[in-house]
């Protein structure tokens, strides 16, 4: 039962990701949503991306294992890395009608300087990637009882992200971002529900 809620949950994804991508008409929409996606999917998107599988999965692993200092990266040092972003840098960026901060970059030192910071920012974005991947994995493989395997869990999950983010861009992720959003909050609080009970209550 869990595995076709999966399979009917990736088949909506991604018609819904290729089904933003109609609104892709050029490059801004492309990397930008146009600028002009609404307050609500902002926020849903920015909750989806640092809050996905490897938030859900590896995060209360970690602090099982090693306790509050093995996760002041992540989730407290990312989350301090969005304020500070938001509250001094987005507004200047978003106002000069920037795609990328590459491109503040190479408007402020040339074109040598953004291809390095480019290249810097994909290489940190390496680890947390293949976080993201691995554990969509490992949920292909526990929700199909080991009938799929986490190499190929992995596989049919980073293909699903990839497709409709070729075609659609930002316009495709930020629309599935809030939908994912919503999921993982029900998901999260039906969860947090269940072992309230097994534990006797609250308080």
């Amino acid at each position: 039962m869990l595995i076709w809620f999966v399979i009917i949950y990736w088949v909506v994804s991604v018609g819904i990701g290729l089904w933003a991508a109609l609104r892709v008409k050029n490059t801004a929409d492309f990397a930008a949503a146009g600028h002009s996606l609404p307050l609500p999917i902002v926020t849903a998107t920015v909750f989806a991306t640092w809050f996905g599988s490897e938030a859900v999965l590896g995060i209360p692993a970690t602090f099982l294992k090693e306790g509050l200092g093995g996760i002041v990266s992540d989730p407290f040092g990312s989350s301090l890395c969005l304020i500070l972003v938001g509250l001094f840098f987005a507004r200047h960026l978003y106002n000069r009608r920037m795609l990328t901060i590459g491109d503040f970059f190479r408007e402020k030192y040339g074109r040598t300087v953004e291809v390095l910071v480019t290249l810097c920012i994909v290489v940190s974005y390496l680890g947390w990637v293949a976080a993201q991947i691995k554990a969509l994995g490992l949920v292909f493989n526990v929700v199909s009882d080991g009938g799929i395997t986490q190499t190929a869990g992995m596989l049919i999950g980073a293909g699903s992200v990839l497709i409709y983010t070729l075609f659609g861009g930002m316009w495709s992720v930020a629309i599935t971002d809030f939908i994912q959003m919503i999921i993982i909050v029900v998901g999260m609080l039906y969860i947090g529900g269940e072992i309230t009970a097994q534990t006797g209550g609250v308080g």
